[in-house]
């Protein structure tokens, strides 16, 4: 049975970094309901949550993804964009390193948010031009070559992250809402999708795709395609520019 990192939300959530839409007030409450019904998603389709230890002093410590990377038996502990998401690190570390990882870090100056990585198969698309530089990806290149991957940077410029912009299906062809994808001809190929909240979608298996709420004609989309859409409310962290995917570390060992 896979594995999922998750970590709960902060009681400062709602002083979580905004970037690119303004701040809108934040339901804690309702924010950690929604939490725990995605984590009982991610477990009712077969995933076991581990959870990393709780960063209450850090707003935006539930976007688990962007504190680490795993390719095969390697973790990347990221040095994040942000200065003030840079202690988020240490306990996901631990936690990788518990669940049988091997451990390596981006180190400064190089910068690296796990959001701007979307893995496809053996090809590695990241990021560059928000929260991680040239210097991260160069490191980031060096960690997972070895290892048969093919690292390719492609622009960020209009949102916080490259899976801000653009996921994938399971048959590798990435998706996105074509007004914030900076250049779809970076990937090999392409399907525009009608929202914003569809361009994010977590592989659950077997064709189920887990989804927001707020994208109810790209998962009519999906399912004309062939997938089946899990669709969960996460209102309150795409306030924070947070998406399904940051929600967890999905382990495929």
């Amino acid at each position: 049975m896979p594995s999922a990192l998750v970590r709960r939300p902060s009681p400062r959530l709602a002083e979580g970094l905004v970037t690119h839409i303004e701040r809108t007030p934040v339901d804690l409450d309702l924010a950690v309901r929604q939490w725990q019904a995605y984590v009982d998603v991610l477990e009712q389709h077969g995933w076991t949550p581990v959870e990393v230890p709780p960063a209450d002093d850090c707003p935006d410590g539930v976007f688990i993804e962007d504190a680490l990377v795993v390719y095969g038996d390697l973790a990347v502990i990221v040095r994040a964009g942000a200065e003030s998401r840079r202690p988020e690190a240490a306990a996901a570390e631990e936690t990788a390193r518990a669940q049988g990882y091997r451990i390596t870090h981006i180190t400064a100056p190089g910068t690296l948010d796990g959001g701007d990585v979307l893995k496809v198969g053996t090809t590695v698309y990241v990021g560059l031009g928000g929260r991680t530089n040239e210097e991260g990806i160069r490191q980031f290149r060096a960690a997972l070559e070895p290892l048969g991957a093919d690292v390719r940077a492609v622009p960020v410029r209009k949102v916080l992250h490259l899976k801000s912009a653009v996921t994938a299906l399971p048959d590798g062809t990435v998706i996105g809402y074509e007004p914030l994808v900076d250049d779809p001809a970076a990937f090999d190929k392409f399907r525009a999708v009608p929202e914003e909240g569809g361009s994010h979608v977590v592989l659950l298996g077997d064709d189920r795709l887990l989804m927001a709420a707020s994208a109810p004609q790209s998962a009519e989309l999906f399912r004309q395609l062939g997938y089946t859409p899990v669709v969960v409310d996460i209102s309150e962290f795409e306030k924070l520019e947070g998406c399904v995917t940051c929600l967890s570390v999905r382990l495929r060992r």
